[in-house]
């Protein structure tokens, strides 16, 4: 029997960062756990990416994830908030990295669409899908937690896609990418 994956879901941000456990069973994915990080508690914006980054430590620690999905920062209105939400998304990153843990980002279109089939779904519509597909019994929790839940089953799905075979204009060019396969 092949070790079931564990994929470490985040969902970050400065002041509440969301991360959900998903663990693959017979290809299917079961929630494993979920829970968040307040740094907001620090009015420092570095005291808050230090703790971040020591919390991120221990859950890599913990729960020995094979991988970690984590949500692109988005473009918004304000770029300073921007800034802070990649810092805060770095030190997350590097968290995992000094594990040796791959890391996959996807865009908050993609994750919204892969769990609702609505790429600008709020935060309650994932929440809601989760549940009912995932029987999720406690649903007062924060909703970052769910969208971290959410960003792990992404990946999962993404893994499970096919990849596009490479695209050919002639046998030329066939030839000219495949050198080993003609004789």
């Amino acid at each position: 029997m092949e070790k079931p994956l564990r994929i470490l879901g985040i969902d970050p941000g400065t002041t509440v960062t969301g991360y959900g456990l998903v663990e693959v069973r017979d290809k299917k994915p079961v929630i494993l756990h979920m829970g968040n990080i307040t740094p907001k508690r620090y009015s420092d914006h570095y005291m808050r990416l230090k703790y971040l980054h020591e919390r991120a430590l221990h859950l890599v620690k913990e729960y020995r994830p094979d991988v970690m999905a984590i949500e692109a920062p988005f473009y918004g209105k304000n770029v300073q908030s921007m800034l802070k939400l990649g810092r805060g998304q770095g030190v997350l990153m590097a968290a995992a990295l000094m594990f040796d843990v791959p890391i996959h980002e996807y865009a908050p279109l993609l994750v919204k669409q892969a769990i609702t089939g609505m790429g600008r779904a709020s935060k309650e519509q994932v929440a809601y899908f989760l549940q009912k597909v995932y029987d999720l019994k406690d649903m007062d929790k924060v909703l970052d937690e769910t969208d971290a839940v959410a960003v792990a089953i992404c990946h999962f799905i993404q893994m499970n896609k096919p990849q596009k075979s490479k695209a050919y204009k002639n046998w030329g060019d066939f030839v000219k990418k495949n050198p080993g396969k003609v004789k």
